[in-house]
């Protein structure tokens, strides 16, 4: 399928592990110019030398804390420094710390809004200008299962991605005039990182082990497996296909069916 994004400049946050890493991937298996970044210089390092093995493309990279805007400002001058302009936006982060309500701190909270919503909010008041004069773009934003259905010990999570989601859907309708659409992904158990580490905080709390925590949630999915991250950038490149050029102001779910509700 000729998705019309070749030579498409694309900057992917946080992706240099996981999620992220797979939707850069994905996107320079198109041909595009992919600009990867992370708070981990040695990591960047390593995802890009395996971007340019696999795909012949030395990808730009960018250490970038994104609870910090001028990490924020940094990435994006250098990215349009590099490719002229920012065609895609993939707004990725980290998870929050987890935690009930009343173990959280205000500076928790704090936190979390720079990482989740203020990151997506300052990286598409920065790529949106060209976006407009362009008359195209894509705004994508990684979110979570927990904006239709709160994950327990994720109340920040919850919080802030659905703060996100209801950000994005603003913002849809605003740009979408000039052919600018925005949309979220809402991976669901998906085999990362973040998904060990609650693994290994819920066995300790339970006294079994990580493997035995793993194995139950994939249980809790009917298809009776944990995601790919591959499987969550499939979707996010398809929303910035040409094919999916209609599609705008939407959370596309992808759990194996773990989601329960009609909408």
């Amino acid at each position: 399928m000729d998705t019309g994004l070749k030579n498409k400049s694309v900057l992917v946050t946080a992706s240099s592990l996981g999620i992220g890493k797979a939707i850069a991937e994905a996107f320079a298996s198109e041909g595009c110019k992919v600009a990867i970044s992370s708070r981990s210089k040695d990591n960047l390092l390593s995802t890009a030398k395996d971007i340019k093995t696999k795909y012949g493309f030395d990808p730009f990279w960018s250490v970038c804390d994104l609870s910090k805007n001028k990490d924020i400002e940094n990435t994006y001058k250098a990215a349009v420094n590099q490719f002229g302009s920012v065609d895609v936006l993939v707004n990725n982060c980290g998870g929050p710390v987890t935690g009930m309500f009343l173990e959280l701190e205000e500076k928790d909270w704090e936190n979390a809004y720079d990482q989740v919503l203020m990151s997506a909010v300052r990286f598409s008041k920065l790529v949106l200008p060209d976006m407009m004069r362009n008359q195209w773009g894509r705004i994508i934003n990684v979110t979570s299962i927990s904006v239709k259905q709160p994950v327990d010990n994720l109340v920040l999570s919850n919080s802030l991605r659905a703060g996100l989601t209801g950000m994005a859907k603003s913002l849809s309708n605003e740009v979408a005039k000039y052919n600018i659409t925005v949309n979220n992904v809402a991976p669901g158990m998906t085999l990362t990182r973040r998904l060990y580490e609650l693994a290994v905080i819920e066995a300790k709390q339970k006294g079994k082990s990580h493997e035995e925590i793993l194995a139950e949630m994939a249980k809790k999915v009917p298809m009776n497996r944990l995601g790919r991250p591959e499987e969550i950038a499939a979707i996010a490149l398809f929303l910035a296909s040409k094919q999916a050029a209609y599609v705008t102001g939407n959370t596309i779910q992808v759990d194996g069916g773990y989601i329960k509700s009609l909408y």
